[in-house]
């Protein structure tokens, strides 16, 4: 194990603690901008024309953050008083800030999954019949990959039948992508083929890509037409933001392909601490980035994550029985098996 420090070396706690590399920087500190509000920033409307045309939409929209790209999709497809499907423990759900409800008045009727994956079926028993005293069905909303469901991948064929479906019954369907391209690599599906049919999806520049910041929301010339007037709104206005537009740039260039090394560090993980008496790694097959770590009674999360720190190795606390892990590019292998033997070592000394 390393010597004792307060800094954090290996840092698993999220994928969103990644930092731009030198050559990242460099693209930024050379972008050409302009007034983004205007349409006149050249960077950004690259960056925004390479994301519509990957996930197959009309057009896209650059924005600050992931939720700020989920909550303007509610706001453009939702009414105060509508409903949104989605899984119980999605990200727009349970860590948002209840921001759907806030923002657009509309709520959520989620679907009980232990993986964040539901097949249309399901969405079928949740859709409202249509009554005057009942809340409006309005959105599908799926999440690939699926956080709480430890990195979980839709299959195509599952997004393609609650596509259909929600064709059936006029409701729009969105598309979380904060960790899409990790389905793409670990699937070896183009993205597009994922987001066929939705009306809206985004992706994530700050996870997996290893940017400082941002996010690209996407879907027909009218959708985002009406997203800017939101981006507005929530004081979502960048200028000249072509410096972080360039960022995603470069990510798209050189860090898509790599994301398969940190799927292959994440079953590293896992490997090494499966069997260690008193915890479960879950999912039991790990595919891409995510895995979480159950804790038997005598463990307690807080505590291994404070002995980890002290090693200056973080991961995540999600209650007092479960972990996270969470796999990056700033985080080589030999980091990942440092972490792991690190976690054996402490829990077998507290069962000792």
């Amino acid at each position: 194990m390393t010597s004792a420090t307060s800094a954090i070396d290996i840092d698993l706690v999220s994928d969103t603690a990644t930092r731009p590399s030198r050559d990242m920087l460099a693209r930024m500190m050379t972008a050409e901008t302009g007034d983004e509000q205007r349409g006149e920033d050249p960077t950004v409307l690259q960056l925004c024309e390479r994301i519509a045309d990957l996930l197959g939409m009309d057009d896209a929209l650059f924005l600050p953050s992931g939720t700020m790209c989920n909550q303007i999709a509610f706001l453009v497809h939702c009414r105060p008083g509508d409903e949104i499907i989605a899984a119980d423990s999605a990200h727009v759900f349970g860590s948002e800030g209840a921001g759907a409800s806030a923002l657009a008045g509309a709520q959520f009727h989620t679907i009980a999954t232990p993986n964040g994956i539901f097949d249309a079926a399901a969405v079928a028993a949740h859709i409202r019949t249509p009554r005057m005293r009942r809340p409006r069905s309005r959105v599908v909303a799926v999440e690939q990959t699926t956080n709480r469901g430890g990195g979980a991948i839709w299959p195509v064929e599952e997004l393609a039948a609650i596509v259909a479906l929600a064709r059936e019954h006029s409701l729009a369907v969105h598309m979380d992508g904060a960790r899409l391209f990790n389905a793409v690599v670990a699937a070896n599906t183009p993205a597009k083929a994922f987001t066929a049919g939705f009306d809206s999806a985004w992706v994530d520049l700050s996870k997996g890509l290893g940017c400082p910041v941002g996010g690209v929301l996407a879907g027909s010339k009218d959708f985002i037409a009406e997203a800017w007037h939101w981006k507005h709104r929530l004081g979502g206005a960048m200028r000249q933001s072509g410096i972080l537009a360039a960022a995603g740039l470069y990510a798209l260039d050189h860090n898509i392909e790599r994301l398969a090394e940190d799927h292959a560090n994440a079953r590293l993980f896992a490997d090494i601490v499966r069997g260690l008496d008193g915890v479960t790694v879950s999912p039991e097959n790990v595919v891409t980035n995510i895995l979480f770590l159950e804790l038997g009674a005598r463990l307690d999360a807080a505590d291994i994550a404070a002995r980890l720190k002290e090693h200056g190795i973080r991961i995540g606390v999600e209650d007092p029985r479960r972990m996270r892990v969470v796999t990056h590019l700033d985080v080589t292998r030999a980091g990942v098996k440092q972490a792991a033997e690190a976690f054996v070592e402490i829990v077998q000394g507290m069962a000792a």
